[in-house]
């Protein structure tokens, strides 16, 4: 496929938290920041990318349209990961990860969406096969800080089907108030890298009672391997690699998790993440994809998940956005999301969505 056009476009999408009672502290995260890359081909088929841009949307843009576009704009591409691996060694004087990988993220997409509409399949089926139809999906809460608030949230969670729920908390008391809301639920932590040493070292034998499926990112920084994996004897299993970049990353940091979690738009796009799926298997581990976004992003992941059945749980973002991108997006339902079976990712974007929400 020869590559004619590539387009970056910059949203901002209100959401609302679902919460609506007192708050324990201020709400500060409003609004997502998202960054879609429209690919087209000589003969006029489009594909749809995300790249990852919370907070650094313009950054992301500048790096995809002045340092990415000028190398694969007009060149035929067959083997996406090859270009991939091209791309990031063309590219490495400005950085490894980061801005560099979050766009090369949302081209790779883009592109795997692209090649498999060309084939008439959906990514899944184009990857190989579609083994399953459904993926179990867990509500990802965002942090409420309060022990009354997040009581509330898990008791809305579980009224509509969810028997997985993540809090963002960091605070003991609070994670203690929801288990003890929900003592049947299977509940994660996720830190944000929050606790020093110590604190993760208190913490963790503190909650170890609440039978908690994973705690996320203990610690800063994340890519502490060696610190991450003796914090394993405390008996609570670990998870982190939403802020790992490519691969190579993953190869370092699985043995130190139980759960890896690439993130589709940071760790650069479905090729890496392919990659990165194969040596957690090759670890007899369970990936959990990080998946708080609702544009390509989100759609990919499903393909993934439909394509290897090694991904556990599905990471749906608890919240409500002011418009949703593509209007036929699949939705959990009694903790449970349906997988599309069409070309490409499945995402076809509302152009009236786009319009309105579009900066500059």
């Amino acid at each position: 496929m020869k590559l004619a056009k590539l387009e970056a476009i910059t949203l901002k999408i209100p959401f609302d938290d679902l919460y609506d009672g007192p708050r324990a502290k201020r709400r500060g995260w409003t609004e997502f920041d998202t960054l879609l890359v429209r690919v087209e081909d000589a003969e006029g088929n489009v594909g749809w990318g995300e790249a990852f841009a919370y907070s650094c949307a313009g950054a992301v843009r500048a790096a995809l349209l002045d340092m990415v576009a000028p190398l694969v704009l007009g060149r035929e591409i067959q083997d996406i990961p090859t270009l991939n691996r091209e791309l990031q060694l063309a590219l490495h004087i400005w950085g490894r990860y980061g801005i560099t990988i979050f766009a090369l993220s949302g081209l790779d997409i883009a592109l795997w969406d692209l090649q498999a509409k060309r084939a008439g399949l959906s990514l899944a089926r184009h990857l190989g096969g579609r083994n399953r139809e459904q993926v179990p999906a867990y509500a990802s809460l965002v942090r409420y800080a309060g022990a009354a608030q997040i009581t509330t949230m898990i008791q809305r969670a579980r009224t509509e089907g969810y028997t997985d729920i993540k809090l963002h908390e960091i605070d003991p008391l609070v994670i203690e108030a929801a288990r003890a809301a929900g003592p049947d639920l299977r509940l994660t932590v996720d830190v944000n890298c929050a606790w020093s040493l110590g604190e993760a070292e208190t913490l963790l034998a503190r909650l170890r009672p609440l039978n908690l499926h994973w705690v996320e990112e203990p610690i800063f920084p994340p890519e502490d391997y060696d610190t991450h994996q003796a914090l394993a004897r405390f008996g609570v299993p670990l998870a982190a690699g939403e802020n790992a970049c490519t691969a190579f990353e993953f190869r370092r940091l699985i043995p130190a998790l139980a759960y890896p979690q690439p993130s589709v738009t940071k760790i650069g796009g479905i090729s890496e993440f392919l990659a990165t799926l194969d040596l957690a298997e090759a670890a007899g581990k369970s990936a959990m994809p990080h998946s708080p976004y609702f544009g390509p992003g989100y759609w990919a992941t499903l393909q993934l998940a439909a394509n290897r059945p090694s991904i556990g749980l599905f990471e749906f973002l608890y919240v409500q956005p002011a418009a949703w991108l593509a209007p036929d997006i699949p939705l959990p339902r009694q903790g449970q999301i349906q997988i599309p079976d069409r070309p490409g990712i499945g995402f076809t974007p509302n152009p009236a969505i786009l319009e309105q929400y579009r900066v500059n």
